[in-house]
């Protein structure tokens, strides 16, 4: 069941002075069950482009198809569209508002007209998701962590058991134990219970150590495709861009550049870690 986007345009404030063309002719297919990441500047159309992924924003040209249906048509309804792709907004710990941990995480269950003798599995199936003690569903959402809640409100969104699962910088705000603990659980749901993920992350690290396929967008429109190899090989045109790259590949290039036998194309820990060991055990 994929998503598949064509043609692409989105305006914001169309035929006002503030007018801006936020997406231009984007065209893109996102396969059942990968990890997709989409990197870009801000204001390249990261956020616009996923908010048309279940219909959050209607297309000004182009459509959005999920399983062949234009998700706009007759065909499907966009509530069944939005049980299927959920969305993890940026800080979603914001979007936090009932007096219990469980009535937040049952919220959209109960929308979706789950009958009240399974909402307390649902629940409790969502929370072990997100690693999240069941004693907590009693407890307000308000006195627990930063990274507690915001793992509260993933647990919302994935107790709708979503095919596809967006996240818009997950991670924003949380120290590295909570920004790893995110990932991992991210990581997890998408290897144990095959749900596609798409994420959107200036962090490049995080991007080379869990996405499957990268999606570069610069000023609206699609600049690279391709696997965290092919995308970071590409490090000069990425700078002038105004993205990173990994630090170990930025790293492996210095060593490069100074005379070392090293290959530049690496991007994780671990493989800068092994051609550093072999480049000391040659000397």
């Amino acid at each position: 069941m994929p998503i598949r986007v064509e043609n692409l345009s989105y305006i914001y404030n169309a035929g006002q002075p503030m007018e801006k063309l936020a997406l231009n002719n984007v065209s893109l297919t996102i396969n059942d069950g990968e990890f997709l990441g989409i990197i870009g500047h801000t204001g390249s159309g990261k956020s616009t482009l996923v908010q048309h992924l279940n219909g959050l924003l209607k297309p000004s040209s182009g459509r959005v198809y999920l399983d062949d249906v234009d998700i706009h048509s007759k065909q499907i309804s966009l509530r069944v569209v939005r049980q299927k792709v959920g969305m993890v907004f940026q800080y979603p710990e914001h979007q936090l508002f009932g007096e219990t941990v469980f009535e937040d995480v049952a919220f959209g269950l109960k929308n979706m007209g789950v009958p009240e003798n399974q909402l307390s599995q649902r629940v409790d199936e969502a929370l072990a998701m997100v690693d999240l003690e069941l004693d907590l569903k009693e407890r307000s959402p308000f006195e627990l962590s930063g990274g507690q809640k915001r793992r509260v409100a993933i647990a919302g969104v994935l107790a709708m058991r979503p095919k596809f699962l967006i996240l818009d910088e997950p991670t924003a705000g949380l120290d590295p134990k909570g920004r790893d603990e995110i990932l991992k659980q991210v990581s997890r749901l998408h290897q144990k219970r095959n749900t596609t993920i798409i994420l959107i992350s200036h962090n490049m690290e995080d991007m080379a150590r869990f996405a499957t396929r990268l999606v570069v967008l610069v000023q609206g429109k699609v600049a690279l495709v391709g696997t965290p190899k092919e995308v970071f090989s590409q490090a000069g045109y990425l700078e002038k861009i105004g993205l990173g790259v990994p630090h170990m590949t930025r790293l492996l290039n210095e060593l490069k550049l100074r005379g070392c036998n090293v290959s530049s194309d690496l991007y994780t820990i671990e493989d800068a870690e092994s051609e550093i060991v072999k480049l000391l055990e040659n000397k």
